[in-house]
């Protein structure tokens, strides 16, 4: 590790990620001095790094590194083609991993809690960070996400945790490995192991070979936190020496029974090895999120944490873009969501499906993400898509990495497939086709999901617009 004294110029290439504006955040309050570069400076990040009073230098120039600063940070979205990192490779400046450089200088010997699998990190990673800093601990934390109890993505940290969403993503063009394999995982939350990210993982094999990594890490004295009905977490358990703590509906030392689904959220009994011992709500919807705050109970239990769950969980406020409950115009709710491998587009829905007061379910969806542009789950969104009363899905986005036609979602078949299961459906490729049905669609009552990683043409806030009376 480089040794720099406050005051030192730290340079982020590819500032703009969300982690990476956070990380920048972080190290600006730590007192260094910041500046960072990226290609695709828009908002919210570029008006978020303004706010904090960082420079952001256009495009990947290798003049950003005249004068040469102390310390430079690679983000995971840069080729060692780029310019800019060229010049990097080339000159003596030391650099590094954005997970190396908060593992280093901010996470420390910290405890460090990891929350990782497939589905679920960002809320759990908040929720956990919530209700370790109601148990007084004063966690510093990094989520993938806006906290809406704190109101920010990131903290640094005043007492001796830190709580952060580890990523199986690649680390950066010098480091071909998970993110989470540099956090110092001291406790670990998984909770789920499917295949995702077609565009670094050719198969199941190479996730769980990932998995089973970060399994073989977590020290002796550590605590893994698992969902015990995940079968393919089951196969990687064995390489892991830690304590193992488990959770699940109906298995594992920590259960859930008698859930209510509510229209405002969930209310559940918390059981331990059988055992009844608290009944909880938290304003979320969904049977996973009953798994993601079963977790964080199960992980503040085993250490012992002085805290008041039931109160805790009750003022848990979520995360954006996560479920969040946008608007209700003319008592129709509007939902956005994040949601983008079929799974997690799969539970979605069907969370809001099954609430009590439930009207009509109408699904919008983007296939934004590498996996979901792809036609490798083809079926499964299908499948999941199905679930709604009426779905629309827009044409998949194109990025900057237009996909070989014969790899693309085929989005006339999606729809073809789901009307054949009785359902409506349509595809379309302005947002603005989609909101006119919608709009003649919807009824009070109703609640319209909308289901993007990006910002979608800017759907939000037009179809809630549209649908106010």
């Amino acid at each position: 590790m480089i040794d720099l004294k406050p005051g030192a110029h730290i340079h982020l290439i590819g500032i703009c990620g969300t982690a990476m504006a956070s990380l920048a955040a972080l190290l600006k309050e730590r007192g260094y001095k910041i500046t960072g570069s990226d290609r695709n400076v828009y908002p919210p990040m570029s008006t978020f790094l303004e706010e904090q009073g960082i420079e952001i230098k256009p495009d990947y120039k290798a003049e950003h590194l005249n004068p040469a600063p102390d310390f430079v940070v690679v983000g995971n979205v840069i080729s060692k083609h780029y310019e800019e990192a060229e010049a990097l490779l080339k000159s003596n400046i030391p650099y590094a991993s954005l997970p190396e450089t908060l593992r280093d200088f901010v996470i420390e010997n910290r405890h460090s809690l990891v929350v990782c699998g497939t589905h679920g990190k960002t809320t759990t990673t908040s929720m956990a960070s919530w209700v370790a800093d109601q148990a007084g601990l004063d966690p510093g934390f990094l989520i993938g996400g806006i906290a809406k109890n704190f109101s920010t993505s990131f903290r640094n940290p005043k007492g001796g945790w830190f709580v952060i969403e580890g990523d199986e993503y690649d680390t950066a063009f010098f480091a071909k490995v998970p993110k989470f394999l540099f956090y110092n995982p001291r406790s670990v939350i998984l909770t789920s192991v499917e295949f995702d990210h077609a565009d670094i993982y050719p198969n199941l094999e190479a996730v769980l070979k990932a998995f089973t990594n970060l399994m073989e890490i977590i020290p002796q004295d550590g605590l893994l936190v698992y969902n015990a009905e995940d079968s393919n977490i089951a196969k990687i358990l064995n390489s892991c020496r830690s304590k193992k703590i488990s959770y699940g509906f109906s298995h594992g030392d920590w259960q859930v029974s008698e859930i209510t689904y509510l229209r405002e959220g969930l209310e559940f009994n918390i059981m331990y090895q059988g055992s009844v011992e608290n009944r909880i709500f938290v304003p979320m919807f969904g049977r996973y999120n009953i798994t993601n705050a079963l977790a964080v109970y199960a992980m503040a239990k085993t250490h012992g944490w002085d805290v008041d769950l039931k109160k805790a969980f009750a003022q848990f406020a979520g995360v954006k873009r996560r479920q969040e409950l946008i608007g209700e115009p003319n008592h129709i709710q509007v939902i956005e969501d994040f949601a983008h491998h079929p799974t997690a587009v799969l539970e979605t829905l069907k969370s809001f499906k099954n609430r009590e007061g439930q009207g009509r379910l109408i699904a919008v969806f983007e296939p934004r993400s590498n996996t979901s542009r792809r036609n490798v789950f083809q079926k499964q969104y299908t499948e999941a898509l199905a679930v709604a009363d009426s779905s629309y899905i827009c044409e998949p986005f194109a990025g900057t990495s237009p996909l070989p036609e014969e790899e693309r979602m085929d989005v006339n078949q999606l729809v073809e497939d789901i009307r054949a299961q009785g359902k409506q459906a349509l595809c379309f490729s302005q947002v603005e086709e989609a909101i006119d049905r919608i709009q003649a669609e919807a009824r009070p009552g109703d609640t319209v999901v909308i289901m993007s990683n990006g910002g979608f043409q800017g759907i939000y806030g037009k179809i809630l617009k549209a649908l106010n009376p």
